[in-house]
């Protein structure tokens, strides 16, 4: 029974301490968060380093709070770096980026400044985490091993992860820090670490400064006496009461802005629709309401009812608690606390105006897939589902600072295959005649209108500038836009100069790429993405990763003893292992396509990504229940399963359960994404239930993991629909590594 408990616990730890760093590491490392990958491949690096040294005297175990420290160190040191030498983390070259990182433009170009890249600072954050993994990993593959039913083991195993990912939620729901999560960790290290000799009190010693260095925000960093920060269930979020700031992972995302001031962006789609001659907005939806400065001018403008969806809860409680125009407490405002593509679909109202709010999340949906929050809003399908939403004569708006012109020309181009070609108008601020796909638009703010425009475009056909009143409320007193100003003063102004009292607004044309451009799609959901290609930085952030494996792993490759092998009674060698690598790679595919397949079916909320990962570990348990109670001796009807439902998940598009009822669109995704992971899990059952060493075995299962995590990056380049046809592939390799084993007659048959 104690070692039962033991695997139980440890199972717990291992993952609850992944998850704490995949939460910690990207908030304390500035713009790490587009990279969480790294950190959980480094997890999986660590456990699988920690599994195949279980056999080791020494325990690693007796380190990891002092490789926590180190770890947590380097990632204060890095920022410090940054604030107090004048070092910048770079991020590839975004002045002609292939993948677009918002933020980064706001990072010196000084040529003086020290740079360092971020491949290089994840590489060094990379093998700390892997160190602070690998005792938990012994300590799971000692577990494993203790207990001679290899299924019945690995299934306490996946009870404890199910376990830790209920705990972690649990946190996340009642929005606990860090201190909360790393004080539950070593306070379970220290259940493994009780104190027998004087180095296991060493060892603990450090764990009160683990404590206090995951707790703390910045150490060593001036912040203002009043900084208030927070975790949601998505960022560390730093809130500035003077300037009603907003931060996420050290990157400034938005403030709170009075109608009072002067803010045009928020305020020119009810003004342009105003002065084109049309009635206010009624029935009004703010996707990414924030904390509801677009809310607030919709009321300003007589709104009727508005709809304001937020998919963090935090910083919408900021709003509703602290924006000076109060615009949550307005009986007129309808709060959701949703992802909006889900709204979208859920809802069956019909809107006059539909604003995308400066969505941009500047976290990535997952540490499993290189898609970011806010990616399946920003899809043809998704802007289908904007058209079936808008009322006749509705009017749908996005605006944000885009970064990069092929950015612009690719969402001019989703729009005009669903609403119609010419049917967009383009703005941008300040005013630019024409926007090239290979123009950098850093200080550029691009607006979009699409839907109902004649009325707009025809106003500007008449007269082509506009003009609001700077260093003013925008409001609806403000003048019309294209009768101010008189004419004398309007002479005043040539080229792109503006006076110092009026903002001049005039449509932009974009022009498209000399070569046809793809469009963003649920299957290839990159907006951010120049084309499909896996970027260099990727490319370069893989070699590291992959190097920096290879150095932790082949140390432990060599094989055992036959002599070994043979007393264990169970199946080992070269064949078995790359057997179980491959089974690894695969799964962390198909476990991928499955969470992004549900984001895109349920929302890219936290709890839904919580659901997934849960459902996954249940269908696991499933697997190795069905393999305990049945006893199955071959693996190839489960093997052809596989396949057949990998097919399946390649041929069915992602989408085609969008227009079924809730009921039929569980059932279906459900079948279709879980289908493979039932398979898979049998086979794994089937296949360790074999092995010599049981903690071998799962050491390569989790380098697999780690390998298949790398292989993900293939989706930028294939989509999410064809990742399966990887994971197939690696499948069939794990095939041929099973019926290459010597014995016992289930692995060959």
């Amino acid at each position: 029974m104690r070692q039962r408990v033991d695997l139980f616990l440890v199972s717990i730890l291992v993952l609850f301490l992944e998850l704490a760093c995949i939460r910690w590491f990207p908030a304390h490392v500035l713009f790490l968060t587009f990279f969480t990958n790294t950190v959980l491949l480094a997890s999986f690096l660590g456990m699988s380093v920690g599994c195949l040294a279980a056999g080791r005297s020494r325990n690693y175990l007796l380190w990891t709070p002092l490789a926590l420290v180190l770890a947590f160190g380097a990632a204060h040191w890095v920022e410090w770096e940054r604030v107090h030498t004048g070092s910048i983390v770079d991020v590839g070259n975004q002045l002609s980026a292939q993948l677009v990182f918002f933020g980064v433009e706001y990072q010196s170009t000084d040529p003086a400044r020290f740079v360092v890249p971020i491949e290089v600072v994840s590489g060094l954050l990379f093998i700390m985490i892997t160190l602070a993994m690998t005792g938990p990993g012994q300590q799971l593959g000692r577990c494993l091993a203790r207990i001679p039913n290899r299924v019945e083991a690995y299934t306490v195993n996946v009870a404890g992860s199910i376990a830790g990912i209920l705990l972690f939620t649990a946190g996340s729901w009642w929005q606990l820090g860090p201190a909360w999560w790393f004080g539950g960790v070593m306070l379970v290290t220290a259940y493994f670490l009780v104190p027998e000799r004087k180095l296991r009190l060493v060892a603990l010693a450090f764990s009160p400064i683990v404590v206090f260095l995951a707790w703390t925000g910045t150490p060593f960093t001036p912040q203002p006496a009043n900084l208030q920060e927070t975790w949601s269930p998505y960022y560390r979020i730093s809130y500035y009461p003077d300037s009603k700031a907003i931060s996420v992972n050290l990157i400034g995302q938005q403030s709170m802005v009075s109608r009072q001031a002067f803010s045009p962006a928020y305020s020119l789609p009810h003004q342009l629709n105003r002065d084109s001659g049309k009635p206010p907005f009624s029935q009004v939806l703010v996707i990414g309401a924030g904390s509801g400065n677009d809310v607030s001018r919709a009321l300003a403008f007589g709104a009727d009812r508005v709809d304001a969806v937020e998919i963090d809860p935090v910083i919408y409680g900021l709003g509703r608690r602290d924006h000076p125009d109060s615009p949550y407490s307005d009986p007129r405002v309808v709060s959701h606390l949703d992802d909006g593509r889900n709204f979208l679909r859920s809802t069956d109202r019909q809107y006059d105006l539909i604003v995308y709010a400066l969505v941009d999340s500047l976290v990535l949906h997952s540490s499993y897939s290189n898609i970011r929050l806010e990616s399946y809003l920003f899809t043809t399908q998704a802007f289908a589902d904007i058209k079936k939403r808008l009322k006749p004569g509705g009017l749908f708006v996005m605006y944000n600072y885009f970064r990069q012109g092929w950015i612009v020309s690719r969402l001019e181009g989703m729009l005009n295959q669903t609403f119609g070609f010419g049917n967009p108008v383009v703005f941008s601020l300040p005013a630019k005649e024409t926007v090239r796909a290979d123009d950098v638009l850093f200080g550029n703010f691009t607006v979009f209108f699409a839907g109902a425009t004649d009325a707009i475009r025809g106003a500007f056909a008449r007269q082509p500038d506009y003009f609001v009143a700077s260093g003013r409320a925008t409001d609806r007193s403000t003048p019309n836009g294209f009768e101010v100003p008189d004419a004398a003063t309007r002479a005043t102004l040539t080229g792109d100069q503006e006076s110092d009292k009026w903002l001049r607004f005039r449509t932009t044309t974009v022009v498209p790429p000399p070569t046809r451009q793809r469009l963003a799609t649920d299957a290839w959901p990159f907006l951010y993405l120049q084309r499909p290609m896996i970027p260099s930085l990727s490319l370069r952030g893989m070699a590291i990763m992959g190097t920096v494996g290879l150095l932790f792993i082949l140390p432990f490759v060599r094989k055992r003893a036959a002599a070994q092998a043979a007393v264990a009674g169970g199946v080992s060698g070269f064949g078995f292992l790359s057997s179980m690598f491959f089974l690894g790679a695969g799964f962390m595919l198909i476990e991928t396509k499955a969470v992004v397949h549900m984001a895109l079916l349920f929302g890219s909320t936290w709890f839904v990504n919580s659901i997934v990962f849960c459902a996954v570990l249940v269908m696991i348990l499933i697997g190795n229940l069905y393999v305990l109670s049945a006893r199955p001796r071959s693996l190839s009807p489960f093997y052809v399963g596989l396949i057949v439902a990998l097919a399946a998940n390649a041929l069915v598009p992602m989408d085609a359960f969008l227009g079924l009822s809730r009921g039929l669109q569980i059932v279906g995704a459900c079948l279709l994404a879980f289908a493979p992971i039932f398979f898979a899990a049998v086979v794994f059952a089937i296949s360790f239930s074999h092995a010599a060493d049981a903690d071998r075995a799962f050491g390569a299962n989790i380098a697999g993991a780690m390998f298949g995590g790398l292989c993900e990056y293939s989706s930028m380049l294939l989509g999410f629909q064809y990742v399966v046809l990887v994971a197939a592939v690696f499948y069939l390799l794990s095939a041929a590594g099973a019926w290459s084993t010597s014995r016992p007659a289930a692995i060959r048959s």
